[in-house]
C-alpha cells in the first residue's frame, strides 16, 4: 500500500485542487450552506482514519445532555439501509451503523439518528415531537452543505494533520487550510504525561488563528471490561490469557496499554468497521475469552455468546483545561442564534 501511494503521488495536486475549489465555492457562496437558528456542533477531522470522534461525541453527550434536549446525527457508515432513520436500542449495526448504535445503547434518553444527507437529517430531527434543541453532527467536518455553529476538529497526536498531505498519497481529505474553519482543535490520543514543552511545540506547528483554541486529550481506559450483564476488573485477568479482537482504524494505543499492564493476549486485527463473515465468526467462537472495543462489541454481541465476549470502555481525558473546553461549549449552546 505504501508503494501504491507513492506511485499515486502525481494525482495529489489534482485532488488538492478539486477539494480546494469545492471549499472555495462554499466560502464565496457559489455553493449554498444551510445555516440554522439553533445550536449545531460538528465533530470531525481532516484525515481518514481514527482520531477519536466517537469518544468525543460521548463526552459532549455527557456534558450537554442535562442542559438541553440532545440529538446526534451520523452517516451510519456501512449500514445496509438508506435515508433517515431514528436509532432504537433494538436496531442492528447492519441497519444503522455500529457507532450510532453504540451511542443509543449507552445513552438511551438521547435521540440518535442516521442520514448521509445531513440537511435532510436535521430537518427530520427538528420535525420530531419533542424536537431536539441541540444537534451533534458526527464526522461532518467536510459536509459543507450544512454550516454548523461550532466546529471541533480532532487530530491524533501520532499523526498531526500539519505533518500530512492530501489523498491519495497522504491521509488528508482536504488541505490543511481546512483547519481554519474550526473553533476548537483537539489533539487526541496523547501520552498522559505529555509535557508542557511538547504541547507548546505542537501548538507552534499547528499555527492556530487568534480566535481558535487548542486542547490536548488522552485515552482513559476503564478499570473493568464489560459485557451485557457483568463487569470484570482488568487486574483480575492478569494471569489469564485472552484474545483481543479489533476492527478499528488504529488499535495500537489499546495494544500498548494492555502490553504495559503485562497482560497475556493474542491479537486478531480487522479493518475499521469490518463486516464479519460467517467463517470469521465461526473462528472467533472457538476462543474462550475475547476482549474487543465497544464499537466492535456492538457488531459481535449478537453472534458470540455473552460469557465469552467483553469490551474495553474508553473515555476522553483532558490533559488540562477541561473546564475551559466545557465552558466554551456551554456558552455556545446558551447563545441566542436567531
Amino acid at each position: 500500500m505504501n508503494l501504491l501511494r507513492k506511485i499515486l503521488l502525481p494525482i495529489v495536486p489534482f485532488y488538492y485542487f478539486v477539494t480546494w475549489l469545492r471549499n472555495k465555492m462554499y466560502d464565496v457562496g457559489i455553493k449554498k450552506s444551510n445555516t440554522y437558528s439553533f445550536p449545531i456542533i460538528a465533530v470531525g477531522n481532516l484525515s481518514v482514519g481514527g482520531t477519536g470522534k466517537s469518544p468525543m461525541i460521548e463526552y459532549l453527550i455527557r456534558l450537554l445532555n442535562e442542559k438541553k434536549r440532545l440529538a446526534t446525527l451520523s452517516r451510519g457508515y456501512k449500514r445496509n439501509t438508506k435515508g433517515f432513520r431514528v436509532v432504537t436500542t433494538s436496531a442492528t449495526a447492519k441497519a444503522v451503523g455500529d457507532e450510532p448504535l453504540q451511542f443509543k445503547k449507552k445513552f438511551t434518553d438521547v435521540i440518535v439518528a442516521v442520514d448521509a444527507d445531513r440537511r435532510n437529517g436535521i430537518a427530520n430531527l427538528r420535525s420530531l415531537n419533542p424536537r431536539p434543541e441541540v444537534i451533534l453532527l458526527d464526522d461532518a467536518y467536510q459536509h459543507r452543505k450544512v454550516k454548523a455553529g461550532f466546529y471541533i476538529l480532532l487530530t491524533a497526536y501520532y499523526n498531526l494533520y500539519c505533518d500530512d498531505i492530501v489523498l491519495p498519497t497522504g491521509n488528508l481529505r482536504e488541505s490543511r487550510k481546512g483547519a481554519n474553519r474550526a473553533n476548537i482543535i483537539v489533539v487526541t490520543k496523547c501520552p498522559e504525561n505529555l509535557s508542557l514543552t511538547e504541547r507548546e511545540e505542537i501548538a507552534s506547528k499547528l499555527a492556530l488563528k487568534p480566535d481558535q483554541f487548542l486542547f490536548f486529550t488522552s485515552i482513559a481506559y476503564g478499570k473493568d471490561v464489560v459485557n451485557v450483564s457483568e463487569t470484570k476488573s482488568i487486574h483480575s485477568i492478569k494471569n489469564q490469557s485472552f484474545t483481543l479482537v479489533t476492527g478499528i482504524a488504529n488499535p495500537m494505543p489499546l495494544i500498548d496499554y494492555y502490553t504495559s499492564l503485562g497482560l497475556e493476549f493474542k491479537h486478531i486485527n480487522f479493518p475499521d468497521h469490518h463486516s464479519f463473515t460467517d467463517k470469521e465468526l465461526d473462528e472467533l467462537r472457538t476462543h474462550e475469552f475475547i476482549i474487543t472495543t465497544e464499537k466492535d462489541y456492538v457488531r459481535l454481541s449478537s453472534h458470540i455468546s455473552e460469557d465469552k465476549l467483553w469490551y474495553q470502555p474508553i473515555e476522553v481525558s483532558f490533559i488540562q483545561d477541561a473546564n475551559v473546553f466545557d465552558g466554551k461549549l456551554l456558552e455556545y449552546i446558551k447563545r441566542d442564534l436567531s
